[in-house]
Order: C-alpha cells, then sequence, then structure tokens
C-alpha cells in the first residue's frame, strides 16, 4: 500500500488526513500551479456530464477545500452540496472560502470518513469525487459506501489521475510527476513528502478498465471512462441500478 510517511505506523487513512492538514495552507496555489491551471478545465468538464441529470442533492467525497463543490453550484444550481473530508484544515480553509463566495448555505462542509459515511441508504442524486478515490485505504470499500448513499437511477462521478499512454507524452509526465513535481512542492510546502507521495499514489492506482472492474463490483453499472489532456486524468461515471 502506497502511504505519504513510510517509517510510520499509523494507518493509510490517518497519514491522508495529517498530509492534508499539513499541505492545507498552500494546497489551492499549488494545486494549479503544479497543474498549469488546467485543473480548473477538469472540473468544468467533469461537471459538465452531470447537467442533463439535474442533481438536487449532491456529495462531494473528499471535497477539501470545495472546488468541486462550488464548480457543481455554479453549473447545476443544486439545492444543496454536502462536501465531506477527513482533513479538519482542509475543511477551514474551504469554509472560508465559502463565506467568501457567499456559499456557505449552499455547500456545506463537514469533516468525514469517505469509507464509512454517516449517511442514510438512497440519499444522494449524485455522488461526485475529483482526485480522492486515490488516497483511499480501501478503494472497493468506499466506492460501496458511495453507491449505497446514492439514490436508484443516481449518477457517481470520479475523476482522477491517470498515466498516459502515448510514448511521447508518457515520458514527459513521467519526469514531470518524479522529478519536477515533488521539488517544485519541497520549495513550497511544508510536507514535502506529500508531494513525493502524489505521483507514487498515481502510478499504484488501477485507472481505465481496471478501475471500472472495481467501479461494477461496488454497484454501479453503464459505467464509462473519458481520458483527458493526453490521458493524464480520466472521469469515470456510473449509475446506480
Amino acid at each position: 500500500m502506497v502511504v505519504p510517511y513510510k517509517e510510520k505506523d499509523s494507518s493509510k487513512r490517518e497519514q491522508i488526513a495529517e498530509m492534508f492538514d499539513n499541505v492545507s495552507p498552500k494546497y489551492d496555489f499549488l494545486n494549479h500551479l503544479l497543474s498549469g491551471g488546467i485543473d480548473f478545465w477538469w472540473r468544468k468538464k467533469a461537471i459538465s456530464m452531470l447537467r442533463n441529470e439535474k442533481p438536487k442533492l449532491i456529495l462531494d467525497i473528499a471535497t477539501g477545500t470545495g472546488d468541486l463543490a462550488v464548480e457543481a453550484v455554479k453549473q447545476l444550481n443544486p439545492e444543496k452540496v454536502i462536501g465531506v473530508d477527513i482533513s479538519e484544515g482542509m475543511l477551514s480553509f474551504g469554509r472560508e472560502k465559502m463565506k467568501k463566495l457567499g456559499l456557505e448555505k449552499k455547500i456545506e462542509l463537514q469533516m468525514g470518513d469517505s469509507e464509512k459515511l454517516l449517511f442514510d441508504n438512497n440519499t444522494f442524486d449524485a455522488v461526485i469525487v475529483s482526485f480522492g478515490v486515490r488516497n483511499f485505504e480501501n478503494l472497493e470499500k468506499g466506492l460501496t459506501d458511495m453507491c449505497r448513499v446514492t439514490k436508484s437511477g443516481g449518477t457517481c462521478m470520479v475523476m482522477e489521475f491517470s498515466n498516459p499512454k502515448t510514448p511521447v507524452i508518457k515520458q514527459l509526465y513521467g519526469f514531470y510527476s518524479s522529478k519536477i513535481l515533488p521539488l517544485i512542492g519541497r520549495l513550497i510546502s511544508p510536507d514535502s513528502s506529500a508531494y513525493s507521495y502524489l505521483p507514487e499514489s498515481v502510478k499504484a492506482f488501477p485507472e481505465g478498465n481496471d478501475f471500472l472492474q472495481v467501479f461494477e463490483k461496488a454497484g454501479f453499472h453503464q459505467t464509462k471512462c473519458i481520458p483527458l489532456t493526453f490521458g493524464t486524468c480520466s472521469i469515470y461515471l456510473g449509475k446506480k441500478p
């Protein structure tokens, strides 16, 4: 199992919470810097996939500082978005963001374990997550719980990093993610382990058809994978029967 702090005996869940608490002050800045701003387009594209669904109540898993939740409100105008995350540090910055945007009544951010969601069965019209399932301690367990809280006929949208397949792009991406990204992370972030963990976790993550198999095992059907930006990111969609 890939974890941020290999020298520690704590669980992956505990390490992920600690990591995001540590990087939270610089997270938004580094997120946009390291992706060259393309993360904005990725989120817009991912949320646009749900327009025809017109979801009224949305759950945003591993919400972080709430960027995906904000995009969901902009495009879908739901009645409510509830964002959950295991990092109080990230949530505190997210709540400040919602106040500045005047969205604190529309978007509610709360502590929550993505693998043990404290919601009733069949609660949400849509469940969304961006760059979060890679950090689950147990991927299938987390996806199964996401399916449990999704209403019958509802949609789950997962956006996650993936590895490009085209040789030249693959080499460039590999060099950037293993050399440049950790270096910038070390210079700017107080937690250098976080930006070494990122490429390691992407490499170990089951992507494409491998992810769809786990997605379907968790209870979703009509699943599909949509690669973005030369395959460096992928959107996965599934419906709950």
